[in-house]
């Protein structure tokens, strides 16, 4: 399905959408505690759908039913004796599956996990050859799905940071959910080191904080025997600051301001970055602490220089907000953006590019010279972020702005272009 939009309007204020990374964990966590646990979540996407799955197919319950304000709570009822041979659809959920996979092999099952879209090429080998190392077995098969098998034992772990987190966060739960006593040590520069922080922070509501010293190198794992999951009863995920990066964005390029609500200002989200940055440009940014919002206002913006490392899912809307900016914006650390549902650093220079922006491509990230837009035709490349990104530059673009593929949005934001209203 295609979209065209002509200079549309925004919603005033929005509520953003429950951060995927605080709602996997919870619901992991959730699904191997020792009772019940309600978790509010508001617009959850796809690859929340996909964890619901994946813990459905082990064995856990879990019942959806309406709250207010267009919320909704998530039931889980823990897992009681775990689905042997099972078959678990990750869809194109990398958080999904690269959190999933250590659990499954903590529980000792044999399991086939399904992979859609770019997820079978996204790496996993770090990860699998640490398991493998402590007697896991792995069977890639012709159809892109990954079979798992083996137990994982109490032990010491070792694994390179500098991939992905979420391998990192994947043996954190895994780990965990053992009886018995393990480490974790973490080798090479540490990337996107908020979102370790943020699975500590899950396991700990939980009542099983992982030990760590204070370089955030070595983590010391107590066990199930010594630190059963303890249900919270109720939990409440904070709101996503990279759904919240394109309403702000959008106040700050469009013709009026917008306010986001729902939002934890001592959140350990590292794209909460995105307030720091905008108010970098030029934007003016008022942040209200009492009633978790922020209100991004129609400014003048300045290019500036950009260090992606820990905040790779902002390239996208940061390189929209470049493209309106007077003078040069460097990104770079985002290397890892080739390796996402699109090479994103490819695709978000193309639709720059579609638009008239003024754009070179660099081997980990995006070189912009501010430009006035004209519009054009955007390919989505099946990636959420790019079709939500080409949708907030429509906001300023002179002319009409064609996106093709959209439907992609929902693997994170749902009800976004019920925000957007075109006056074409």
């Amino acid at each position: 399905m295609n979209i065209t939009l002509h200079k549309p309007i925004f919603a005033n204020r929005v509520t953003a959408p429950t951060s995927k990374s605080a709602a996997h964990r919870a619901l992991i966590a959730a699904a191997f505690a020792d009772g019940k646990t309600a978790i509010r979540v508001t617009g959850a996407g796809e690859d929340i759908a996909a964890t619901i799955r994946c813990l459905s197919g082990l064995g856990a319950r879990i019942e959806e039913r309406p709250g207010e304000e267009g919320c909704s709570w998530l039931e889980v009822f823990p897992v009681s004796r775990p689905t042997q041979n099972a078959v678990l659809d990750c869809g194109e959920s990398g958080s999904t599956l690269r959190f999933m996979v250590p659990v499954v092999a903590a529980l000792g099952i044999k399991a086939t996990f399904l992979r859609r879209g770019r997820l079978p090429e996204r790496p996993m080998e770090p990860l699998m050859n640490e398991m493998a190392a402590h007697g896991v077995r792995f069977s890639e098969n012709s159809d892109g799905s990954l079979t798992v098998e083996g137990r994982l034992p109490a032990g010491q772990y070792t694994i390179a940071a500098n991939v992905s987190s979420q391998f990192i966060t994947g043996l954190l739960l895994a780990l965990s959910l053992i009886g018995k006593p393990s480490s974790l040590t973490l080798t090479g520069e540490i990337e996107s080191a908020p979102y370790i922080d943020m699975t500590v922070k899950a396991l700990a509501a939980f009542g099983s904080t992982p030990e760590r010293t204070a370089d955030g190198r070595h983590y010391h794992i107590q066990g199930c025997d010594k630190c059963p999951l303890r249900s919270p009863h109720i939990l409440y995920p904070e709101g996503d600051f990279s759904g919240a990066a394109f309403p702000l964005a959008a106040g700050a390029l469009g013709l009026h301001p917008v306010t986001v609500t729902g939002l934890s200002f001592d959140s350990l989200q590292g794209d909460k970055e995105i307030l720091t940055l905008l108010q970098r440009f030029g934007a003016r940014i008022d942040i209200s602490t009492e009633h978790g919002s922020a209100t991004a206002f129609p400014s003048s913006l300045q290019g500036i220089e950009i260090d992606a490392r820990q905040i790779p899912d902002l390239v996208p809307i940061l390189a929209v907000i470049a493209s309106f900016a007077t003078g040069k914006t460097v990104i770079r650390g985002a290397a890892r953006l080739r390796l996402k549902e699109s090479d994103r650093i490819a695709t978000t220079a193309a639709m720059l590019r579609a638009l008239g922006g003024n754009v070179c491509e660099m081997p980990d990230g995006l070189e912009i010279v501010g430009a006035s837009l004209h519009g054009g035709t955007v390919d989505g490349a099946n990636d959420h972020r790019i079709v939500m990104s080409a949708a907030v530059a429509s906001l300023a673009c002179h002319g009409d702005v064609t996106i093709l593929g959209i439907g992609a949005e929902a693997k994170s934001y749902p009800a976004f272009f019920e925000l957007i209203q075109s006056t074409h």
